[in-house]
């Protein structure tokens, strides 16, 4: 063999080797390896286009569509719709139709994939079973419509487009009479939709274990099963895995798709308040941002979760939005003052109880009384961050919280009479690539705001900008350069309490 014909298939062997490495490797994104970095300046986004839906409710989750330019935002106001807007002269920016589904109880989420709408709707009262409807994004037609669980609250599709994963809360009745299982349904397209939902019966046996480690069992007369609330989903880039928030239960749960198994539960334990860098502002009363430490610990109750990949390692970010159950027929929220603190644990009660103190701010009573009906410890609702952790392992990497409370009050734009609740609200987060950088994209319910933080190096945030939203901020969606309208990076803000979208993008370099 030549010295040019051993080159020419060193490098044919090299570039085969190459392609296998990356096709098995799930520390590869498959679509973002070839991808070109555009060169854009990461803290300068902007509003570039926006597009009011109409009152409260009216734009809650946006999925986009690259093949159509088209974007498809979850409406439950005046009903339950699907508003499709046209994204196609961008950034003129048009609702095209409205989705109109008048049977069921509420509409929740949207995801789309290769040409494929998927739809997340309510049963015909919220505890009954609900309903995932695929339609063609080109023309609208229904593919098929697929019974999951009660309740379907998020819906996604796996990167590789095979699968369709569904979050089914299983919120009980108002009257906590009614309590359905929490479930997760694997819906499997190559193999005519298939469905398989899962719950969590099988856990019932490692319930001390879990519990011990930080997992909320509380609901009145429920089951294991029934007490299990899945909320948000991320899918691992190589499809093979998701990992669902359960939020009231203060945990998440790990699935293996192909096997259609969920393979465990892991605890997120407590914030630790006492800590410096765990400070909390838990007074309205001074009518200013300003966290101290208290003798208290906090669950962290993550709402939305986004998988990302960096430096050899895969990630799981947490939203820690802090939501509780507040029914009529149980209500786990009291506050501080309105609990009988035991003077052995807490002997400065009354102190503590003062309104400029901790007197108002909010806590479960699901937790932490004695026999006598004294309080031996205190358990505040949501870490007020988002959190990274090490997707394998569970293992806590870095916290982003009160840094970005007080970039938000550096601002002027912190919601003191917050405080005493769930903060700046931390809902959504949603990681992206723009210009070779690896930024978390978080959403605050109660400040109106998104912050971006550079999160290349997980175990060490950076931050890099803070921008205004529409009011209420619920769902973030990050389009990337090849798939946007006109070439650069997108990010869709859905918020619900003024029914807009908007749409950032930052400027090229």
């Amino acid at each position: 063999m030549t010295l040019k014909t051993k080159l020419f298939a060193t490098l044919a062997f090299s570039a085969i080797a190459f392609g296998a490495c990356k096709k098995n490797n799930p520390l590869i994104p498959i679509n973002q390896e070839t991808e070109a970095i555009v060169p854009e300046k990461i803290d300068s986004f902007s509003e570039t286009a926006m597009i009011d839906l109409g009152g409260a409710t009216a734009s809650e989750i946006s999925a986009y569509d690259p093949s159509t330019k088209k974007v498809f935002v979850v409406s439950n106001d005046g009903g339950t719709k699907v508003e499709v807007v046209d994204l196609s002269a961008y950034p003129t920016v048009t609702k095209t139709k409205t989705l109109i589904y008048p049977d069921n109880a509420g509409i929740n989420s949207v995801a789309v994939s290769n040409g494929l709408l998927a739809i997340a709707l309510n049963g015909t009262t919220t505890t009954a079973n609900g309903d995932i409807i695929v339609l063609k994004t080109s023309d609208l037609s229904e593919v098929k419509k697929i019974s999951v669980g009660a309740m379907p609250d998020m819906v996604t599709f796996s990167p590789d487009g095979n699968y369709i994963i569904s979050a089914n809360e299983g919120e009980p009745n108002d009257a906590y009479t009614i309590d359905p299982v929490g479930s997760i349904s694997i819906i499997d397209i190559k193999n005519n939709y298939t469905v398989k939902t899962l719950d969590f019966a099988g856990f019932e046996v490692d319930k001390a274990k879990l519990v011990a480690a930080g997992l909320r069992i509380y609901g009145p007369n429920a089951s294991f099963a029934q007490d299990i609330e899945p909320e948000y989903v991320a899918v691992a880039a190589d499809s093979k895995k998701a990992f669902v928030t359960l939020q009231e239960n203060n945990a998440v749960a790990e699935v293996d798709i192909i096997a259609g198994k969920i393979t465990k539960i892991v605890p997120l334990g407590l914030k630790d308040l006492s800590l410096a860098q765990n400070a909390f502002d838990t007074s309205e009363e001074d009518k200013k941002y300003n966290p101290k430490t208290w003798p208290i610990k906090a669950y962290y109750l993550p709402d939305a979760i986004s998988y990302f990949s960096a430096n050899d390692n895969n990630y799981i970010a947490l939203a820690n939005e802090g939501d509780t159950r507040a029914w009529t027929g149980y209500n786990e929220e009291t506050t501080v003052k309105k609990v009988t603190l035991n003077p052995l644990k807490f002997p400065d009660a009354a102190t503590l109880q003062q309104d400029d103190n901790m007197g108002k701010l909010l806590i479960t009573s699901a937790k932490g009384k004695n026999a006598d009906g004294q309080y031996d410890e205190l358990f505040a609702l949501g870490g007020r961050s988002v959190t990274i952790l090490n997707a394998a392992t569970g293992q806590l990497v870095a916290e982003i919280g009160k840094d970005l409370e007080q970039r938000v009050a550096d601002a002027g734009k912190y919601l003191d009479s917050r405080s005493s609740k769930k903060g700046v609200e931390v809902e959504g987060v949603t990681v992206a690539k723009v210009n070779g950088k690896t930024l978390a994209f978080i959403g605050m319910e109660r400040s109106y705001m998104v912050a971006i933080y550079d999160v290349s190096i997980p175990s060490k945030p950076v931050f890099v900008q803070l921008f205004q939203t529409g009011e209420e901020p619920e769902g973030l969606m990050f389009v990337k350069p090849k798939d946007s309208p006109n070439g650069r990076s997108m990010l869709i803000v859905s918020s619900e309490k003024d029914g807009t979208v908007r749409f950032y993008q930052p400027n090229k370099i």
